[in-house]
């Protein structure tokens, strides 16, 4: 099943901009090969609902190392059979 995830992760109690950090988690969804696009206030990734939740997990293990509390948003959305949604969805809107 293809899924979108709309995310967003960064640390509690660091300073004031969460740039650096989620430049981190952003290397991380590069590395992984799979589509994405980055907004103001989130990234969005498309694929089969392991491995965008393994992604997940590895920008989540990234910044645990050097931030000891995490706050994470998530917004999915699943659909059998169809890929390459995420931009079609905004093609469409456009």
């Amino acid at each position: 099943m293809s899924v979108i995830v709309d995310f967003s992760i960064f640390p509690i109690g660091k300073e004031e901009s969460v740039s650096k950090y989620a430049s981190r988690a952003i290397r991380v969804i590069k590395d992984s090969g799979l589509p994405y696009h980055i907004g103001p206030m989130g990234t969005s990734i498309e694929g089969e609902w392991d491995e965008v939740m393994l992604v997940i997990t590895h920008c989540m293990d990234e910044l645990k190392k050097d931030c000891p509390r995490l706050y994470m948003t998530m917004k999915v959305d699943c659909r059998q059979g169809e890929s390459g949604r995420m931009g079609k969805k905004v093609k469409k809107v456009e």
